[in-house]
């Protein structure tokens, strides 16, 4: 089951507070604001700011 439109609606980024999307792969959730990802486990987000990882911009 992948995450619902409706539950990311109502989820923002607990650093800043902004708005967060559904990467891609739907692996895991984006604030670019913050430039952090956070994973998403067995169908749940995991948005605690220790458990996110910076992302780089790519280049090219």
């Amino acid at each position: 089951m992948a995450i619902s439109k409706e539950l990311l609606s109502i989820l923002a980024c607990p650093k800043c507070k902004g708005d967060i999307y559904l990467k891609e792969d739907e692996g895991s959730i984006v604030c670019d604001s913050c430039r952090l990802v956070y994973p998403i486990r067995d169908d749940i987000p995991v948005m605690l700011i220790d458990e996110a990882e910076e992302f780089q911009e790519e280049k090219g």
